[in-house]
């Protein structure tokens, strides 16, 4: 097949019971990177999960760098649609950016709680984002690390079968600047519960931003976090993500219970 999606990158839908759980990929992933929690959230606690695709992602760069954060909000936006055809509710858990979706996209649709995964409150670049997207006209790509590829994950195995852009786009760097300003106006706007999730090891987005999140969800109507060790930044690929699946199933369990109360 002659596919311009990346195969093992594709979208994917579990069906299960009335819960929904929309998962979504970070900065420059793909859905594969949330498949195996969806797995077992949907083996294990029967809920239907969707895999979404953001958009410019899983195919080539090039498409990332015509891609806008409104693209990524309505590819969010797409998948709640989806989901909501099929169930009664809807619960957000996403990696990196895909956390800051999460978090954004929980104050405009109508959603029962938000798990992130090394999600980020802002990006190292200090630049604002018309200096990042002026900048893009002179060089498309920056490295994602100064070391050897995969030199901060744990399960080696894991990734070699990881699949994401090699390079970060620069003038997708400054829509996730705006996005991330976009989130942080949202922050105190969440009531939903929210759950969030880092590794301390993670390299890529430090372990502070989660602090920095969770201050500012001052009106969550019930807000937790959870440290891991020895995992790198995709949590949900590396070798602490048993861990994680569990306690996110626990979570969303809980937000269940509540509202069966």
């Amino acid at each position: 097949m002659n596919t311009q999606t990346i195969q093992t990158a594709e979208p994917f839908f579990l069906p299960g019971n009335r819960t929904g759980i929309l998962l979504i990929h970070g900065f420059t992933g793909t859905p594969k990177e949330m498949r195996w929690m969806g797995e077992y959230l949907n083996r294990e606690l029967g809920f239907t999960c969707l895999g979404v695709r953001l958009a410019g992602h899983a195919t080539r760069p090039k498409d990332m760098v015509r891609s806008r954060w409104t693209d990524w909000t309505a590819s969010v936006e797409d998948g709640y649609n989806l989901l909501r055809g099929v169930t009664d509710r809807i619960y957000f858990v996403g990696l990196s950016m895909g956390g800051a979706l999460s978090l954004l996209m929980s104050t405009k649709l109508d959603v029962r709680g938000v798990l992130t995964i090394s999600a980020p409150y802002e990006i190292p670049d200090e630049h604002p984002a018309w200096q990042i997207q002026l900048y893009s006209y002179f060089k498309t790509y920056l490295p994602k690390t100064k070391g050897e590829p995969g030199t901060g994950w744990f399960d080696k195995e894991a990734y070699q079968e990881h699949i994401s852009y090699p390079l970060n786009p620069i003038r997708s760097a400054a829509e996730l600047k705006l996005l991330l300003d976009k989130m942080h106006a949202a922050l105190p706007k969440i009531t939903v519960p929210v759950m969030l999730i880092h590794s301390k090891d993670d390299a890529y987005v430090l372990p502070e931003n989660m602090e920095k999140i969770y201050e500012r969800l001052v009106n969550a109507s019930d807000k937790t976090k959870l440290y891991v060790t020895g995992s790198g930044h995709v949590v949900t690929r590396d070798a602490a993500r048993h861990q994680v699946f569990e306690t996110a199933g626990k979570f969303i369990q809980r937000v269940e219970s509540r509202i069966e109360s």
